[in-house]
């Protein structure tokens, strides 16, 4: 008895596709992830066993401010007076020197212009002081 010759045989591909999508939900549902927070380094620092040495934290208040001409514009105050943009530099220039891990807390009014955070944000970049925090009031 001969065979038939097919002149165009073709091969059915739905039951493979059922059994990748099968082993792609079994690995889904199997694979165990790894816990992002266990990974990262959360570690606060100690705090200082003499009080003498315990840095305190440098505020710097980001408020509203008009011009002469009605415009509005960031006013920096650190230390509770205003102060300029060079003035702040030199300022935190000096505390970079003591110590670059020294905390900055930025107090920003909710209507102050993003231009003073910006600038203020620049100036302790440029002076490598990286422990900055931004609150908004």
């Amino acid at each position: 008895m001969a065979r038939k010759q097919q002149s165009d045989p073709k091969l059915d591909m739905t039951p493979m596709i059922d059994v990748v999508f099968e082993l792609i939900i079994f690995f889904v549902v199997t694979i165990k992830q790894e816990d992002l927070f266990s990974q990262l380094n959360v570690n606060r620092p100690a705090a200082p066993q003499n009080s003498s040495s315990a840095q305190e934290d440098i505020t710097v208040n980001i408020q509203i401010g008009r011009r002469y001409d009605g415009s509005p514009h960031g006013v920096i105050l650190y230390n509770s007076k205003e102060v300029s943009r060079a003035d702040l530099d030199s300022n935190l220039k000096m505390i970079a020197r003591t110590s670059k891990k020294t905390p900055i807390i930025v107090r920003c009014a909710g209507d102050s212009p993003h231009k003073a955070l910006v600038d203020v944000l620049d100036i302790c970049y440029k002076n490598e002081l990286y422990s900055v925090s931004v609150f908004s009031l």
